[in-house]
Order: C-alpha cells, then sequence, then structure tokens
C-alpha cells in the first residue's frame, strides 16, 4: 500500500494515521461537516468530506467512502473501530472495488460478527458457553418466551454489533419487552440493523478478553488477556493488561480457546475474543470483535507490539512479526476519557472544550481525539480521549494513574475524570481485600460522584471554517457577530425555554427519538414517556409528576439541552 484512507473520526482516525507515517504510507482522513474542525482533520496528511448528516449519510455511507479513496487516490482503505468496522458489505465492497482492505476477509467478519454463528463456532471448538437463543429473537413476545424458558438475568445483545450498543440486560421478567425494542433501537442506529438474540447473563461476572493477530501465513498468536470489568451501560471505562487475579489455568483455557475460534474461522488481522468469568470461575465465550479494540493500547504496553502497525503488515500480504504469546512485561491501565456526567448517570455532555490539560511525564501515554476548542458533536460517540498508565507492578501503575489523573484538566464540558479519580479510591478495584469489581458494579456497588456544574454556552468568539483543496484544507476565522442578525432555519434544533413545574426537559442535547405516551395521556410520576438518542447512547425521559401530558416537540427533533419537550398538567 502506499496511500491509506481512514474510514473513521476522532481518536482512533489518528492513532491510525500515527502508524501509517510509522509504516511509510500516506494517510487521507474523511470527516462529516459537524467535524469539519475536528484533530484528526488536521493530523491526517490529507482530509476529504463526507458532507452534511447523521452517521447514515456520512461515516456509515459506503459509496460515498469508496469514491474518496478513488478521488484520494488510495489504495487501501481501515475502518478503524465502530461505524463499518464489522460490516462484511463494507469489506466486500472496499476488495471488490480494487482496494486492500486492512481487516478481516468479508466472510469471516459475517460468521463471527453474527453473534449466534460465532456461538456455533465457539461450540464446535470446546469453548465454554451459557445457553443462549437459536438465532436472532424475531419480536419482544418472543423474548419474553425465551425468557421464560431459560431465566434471569437475560442479556439482550445486538447480533450484528458490538461495544455494548444495543446490548440490555434485564432482572425481571417484564422489562424483557421494553429492553427487547430498546436494544433493536439501538442496534439499527449504530450499525443499521436491528436483529437482536438474548442469553442466560452470568450474575455480577468479569469481563475478560483475549487479543488475537492472525496473518495470511498460518499464523494465528494470543497476544495477552484484559481485563474490562469497569462499564457503565455495558460499555468499558477502564481495561488493563494482562487480566489480573485469575489463575495460570484460567488464562490458559482462554488463550486457548482465543487461538482455535480465530483459526476454526479462517481469521486473519486483529480481533478479540471475549468471555465473561463468573464469581465461582466459570468462563462463558461471549462474542469476537472482528476489529481493532478500544483498549488494544494496553496489549501494546505490555507486548511492545504495534497492533495496527502488524495489521498494515497483514494486509500487504506480510508475516506477522511475532509468532509465540510474549510474556508480558509489567501492567497498563486504560482509562477511556468521556464526556459524560457521571454525576448524572453518565448522560453524554456534547459541547465545546475551553481548556484541555493533559498529563504527562513517565509511564504516561495519552491518546487523544481533541485540545482546547474542540468541539464535541452530539451525533457521535462521547470518548475524547484514552490515558494510558503503565507500571512494573498493578501496584506500580495504580500509583502512576493517580498522578496522571490529579494532573489532568478538562473545562467546558462534564467529563468522566471524577468517577475515574474516585475509583482508585475504591478497594474494590484497588483489591487490598480482593478484586471484587464485575460488570454492572457502577450501577450497583460505586458510591459515586458529584454532579458536574452546568456550563452555559460561550457567546461571541469567533466561528471557523474552512476551503478544501485537493484534500487539504485551508481554514478561515469569522467573527461570530457577523451572523448575529441571521436566524436558524425552522425545526432544525429546537430551543431550550424556561421551565417551569411540571415540565418535562431535555437532560442531554440530541434527538428526541420516540414518544412512548400519547398526546393527552395521563401519566404517573416517574413513569418513562421519552426515549432521546445522543452520542450512540438512549436516554430515558422521565415524567416528573402525575397528570396529563401535552407534547410540545415532535419525535425526531433535534433538541437542546433543557428544551421543553412536554408539560404535565
Amino acid at each position: 500500500m502506499k496511500k491509506l484512507l481512514i474510514a473513521n473520526r476522532g481518536e482512533i482516525a489518528i492513532r491510525i494515521a500515527r502508524a501509517a507515517r510509522d509504516y511509510g504510507v500516506v494517510s487521507a482522513a474523511v470527516y462529516s461537516d459537524a467535524d469539519a474542525n475536528s484533530l484528526h482533520v488536521e493530523l491526517a496528511q490529507e482530509a476529504y468530506g463526507l458532507g452534511p448528516g447523521r452517521p447514515a449519510e456520512t461515516y456509515l455511507h459506503i459509496e460515498k467512502i469508496l469514491d474518496i479513496a478513488r478521488r484520494a487516490g488510495a489504495d487501501a482503505i481501515h475502518p478503524g473501530y465502530g461505524f463499518l468496522s464489522e460490516r462484511a458489505e463494507f469489506a466486500k465492497a472496499v476488495i471488490d472495488a480494487g482496494f486492500i482492505w486492512v481487516g478481516p476477509a468479508p466472510d469471516v467478519i459475517a460468521a463471527l460478527g453474527d453473534k449466534v454463528e460465532a456461538r456455533r463456532i465457539a461450540a464446535k471448538v470446546g469453548a465454554p458457553l451459557v445457553k443462549g437463543s437459536d438465532g436472532p429473537l424475531a419480536s419482544a413476545a418472543e423474548a419474553v418466551a425465551f425468557a421464560k424458558e431459560a431465566g434471569l438475568p437475560l442479556a439482550i445483545k445486538a447480533a450484528f454489533g458490538g461495544g455494548g450498543r444495543g446490548m440490555k440486560v434485564a432482572h425481571r421478567l417484564e422489562e424483557v419487552g421494553e429492553l427487547f425494542e430498546s436494544a433493536v433501537r439501538e442496534a439499527t442506529e449504530a450499525f443499521g440493523r436491528g436483529e437482536c438474540y438474548a442469553e442466560q447473563f452470568l450474575d455480577r461476572p468479569r469481563h475478560i478478553e483475549a487479543q488475537v493477530i492472525a496473518d495470511s501465513h498460518g499464523n494465528t498468536v494470543v497476544l495477552g488477556t484484559r481485563d474490562c470489568s469497569l462499564q457503565r451501560r455495558n460499555q468499558k471505562l477502564v481495561e488493563e493488561a494482562p487480566a489480573p487475579f485469575i489463575s495460570a489455568e484460567q488464562r490458559s483455557r482462554i488463550h486457548d480457546a482465543a487461538r482455535a475460534i480465530c483459526a476454526e474461522a479462517g481469521y486473519t488481522s486483529a480481533g478479540t475474543v471475549e468471555f465473561l468469568l463468573s464469581q465461582n470461575g466459570v468462563i462463558s465465550f461471549l462474542e469476537v470483535n472482528t476489529r481493532l479494540q478500544v483498549e488494544h493500547t494496553v496489549t501494546e504496553e505490555t507486548t511492545g507490539i504495534d497492533i495496527v502497525v502488524e495489521q498494515l503488515r497483514i494486509a500487504d500480504g506480510l508475516p506477522l512479526s511475532i509468532t509465540e504469546t510474549p510474556e508480558p512485561r509489567g501492567h497498563a491501565i486504560e482509562f477511556r476519557i468521556n464526556a459524560e456526567d457521571p454525576g448524572r448517570g453518565f448522560l453524554p455532555t456534547p459541547g465545546l472544550i475551553t481548556r484541555f490539560r493533559a498529563p504527562a511525564g513517565p509511564h504516561v501515554r495519552l491518546d487523544a481525539g481533541v485540545e482546547t476548542g474542540s468541539e464535541i458533536p452530539s451525533l457521535y460517540d462521547s470518548m475524547m480521549a484514552k490515558l494510558i498508565v503503565t507500571g512494573a507492578t498493578r501496584e506500580e501503575a495504580l500509583k502512576h494513574a493517580r498522578r496522571a489523573l490529579a494532573e489532568f484538566c478538562i473545562e467546558g464540558v462534564a467529563s468522566v475524570l471524577p468517577f475515574h479519580r474516585a475509583v482508585l479510591e475504591e478497594r474494590d478495584f484497588t483489591a487490598e481485600d480482593g478484586f471484587r469489581v464485575f460488570t454492572n458494579w457502577i450501577e450497583t456497588q460505586f458510591r459515586g460522584v458529584e454532579p458536574a456544574a452546568r456550563v452555559d454556552p460561550i457567546e461571541g468568539g469567533f466561528l471557523r471554517s474552512f476551503v478544501e483543496i485537493d484534500g487539504r484544507r485551508h481554514t478561515l476565522g469569522l467573527p461570530a457577530t457577523l451572523f448575529s442578525g441571521l436566524r436558524t432555519s425552522p425545526g432544525l434544533q429546537a430551543a431550550a425555554s424556561p421551565a417551569g413545574d411540571g415540565a418535562v426537559t431535555a437532560p442531554i442535547p440530541g434527538t428526541l427519538q420516540q414518544w412512548l405516551v400519547e398526546d393527552g395521556a395521563e401519566v404517573a410520576e416517574g413513569d418513562v414517556v421519552a426515549v432521546m438518542e445522543a452520542m450512540k447512547m438512549e436516554t430515558r425521559i422521565i415524567s416528573p409528576k402525575t397528570g396529563c401530558i401535552s407534547l410540545k416537540v415532535a419525535a425526531g427533533a433535534s433538541v437542546g439541552l433543557g428544551t421543553q419537550l412536554a408539560t404535565i398538567d
């Protein structure tokens, strides 16, 4: 390959662009209008616009991306993670168009990306498994029927997704139907396909995974394990390598199962095989992520292997630079730095970053997709950066993490930094009395942190725009007051209005996805009346009082923080 098109955005696009430079190829970025001023656009050697719209019209639009690749003169495409990275039809379209695909073969993505088929492959090679539905469930009623058969708790998961999107855990039979429909909506929004299946959910399990790389010369290597048990909304917040507090026999079983699953599937490139580990030591295969993982960094830090460069080598037909599982060198912990308010249930907080002071010094790595002045759009994932700390031991890594997190400062948007600082003081995580973290520990055991202060939008200043010429951007700066007399087009965004008693307001900026009640209906205090979507996650809107509801904003509208959605009289 000579020029690599990166079909992604943010932090991962920057990570891939850096690997491309190290590998000696030119990087070309793509960006939506909402990302026109994003850091990944500046750091790639070339950048091409995808136009306006939601992800379906930009980062998920296959033909647009292929057209840009042709225009840019690229000969290879890397999908990053999320978006199209696990879509077999995208991989096939890339290959059919004559480009080098940086990832596993389309048929392998299809087989392992279908979580039901992946379970069949895992069963064939003898990997441990809990009971699951025989294929995707057709309806909420079918989900309820399976729950009655398999028992609770029950995990409902996107059949063609990953990263926690479209995953819900039901602990009561009466919530299975609602959670199934919510999972289908999330899966459709995130992956373009809404099929969901169900399986028994191990109570209070740890999340353990194995990083695999494989080439086209018959080499399949497990680079090691990771623990990713600290999660909120089924999405990881803290990951570490190697997975601590597991036995040599458990580690061996996980390594062997991961290697066997990938070999059976004919896997190439980087991939991750995920498992659950119950409190009593039961290991159960979870899924295979047929792409680069967010947390690949901790494996890089403990092995010395640049996993993205290995992906590029594999795509070029070269053999792996390593053929045996390496002994881990020390310990590494990654903290995802998301624009979310942990004091308000990890609500997403898109907006303008007015200050971004990153930590530095020994044992600190920061993979960031933002800087001071960056705008966090509500259309995409909430992750701003990843802080990775290392140490000779886990205890040393924790010490370095406290220092780095104390230095880290983000202003303008809420962030999860207060959570990370607090969790380093939790004995369940630091393990003085044993490691007691599990996948829903945050929801059930964490003592919580104070809500972040609300930040008002900044008035005035400069508006940045640009001209794109042959993939190179030239920035323009204009005073915001120049446009102060212009009015926003009607219907684009509902504005915030003063909220009185009985007002149902938007807790986040985003899209009012669905009303769950009719206009004029009687509702009770605490009822879920609507669903909003922001940063690829659903947020349920709760009625503040009992009464008759009057809807003020139509479903599908884009709304700002504090927008009055309805009133209850």
